[in-house]
């Protein structure tokens, strides 16, 4: 059970990562200034000593470590195959992968969530 949910917010951190300013958190120029620690990288080894503070914050999504190296190569395999999906006029959801469903139910979810707070 624990692995899906850790899955799932991947793909809806990798949603929101996307949306948001991304420009900010280039691994070249975070080393540049220092700011790997700070910010939690997942690349580094963990430090016993970090705490559970935000680093990134998006609307309702936070993470304690670093966005870039938190999303995964599948969360964004993922998200393109849904921005295709809807592109391609929300096709036939029964003759894809369940992986892909549950993941367009997600996404679509996250999608309307972010377009109901933006009229409030």
């Amino acid at each position: 059970m624990r692995v899906e949910r850790s899955r799932k917010k991947k793909l809806i951190v990798a949603f929101h990562f996307q949306r948001g300013n991304k420009a900010a958190w280039n691994c070249d120029q975070c080393r540049k200034s220092g700011l790997e620690k700070k910010r939690r990288c997942g690349w580094l080894a963990n430090d016993a000593d970090a705490t559970t503070d935000a680093v990134w914050v998006r609307g309702r999504v936070s993470l304690a470590t670093c966005p870039t190296s938190y999303v995964t190569a599948e969360s964004m395999a993922l998200l393109e195959e849904f921005h295709a999906w809807k592109l391609c006029g929300a096709g036939d959801v029964y003759k894809l992968p369940a992986r892909a469903v549950e993941a367009i139910f997600v996404l679509e979810n996250e999608l309307r969530t972010e377009g109901n707070d933006g009229e409030k």
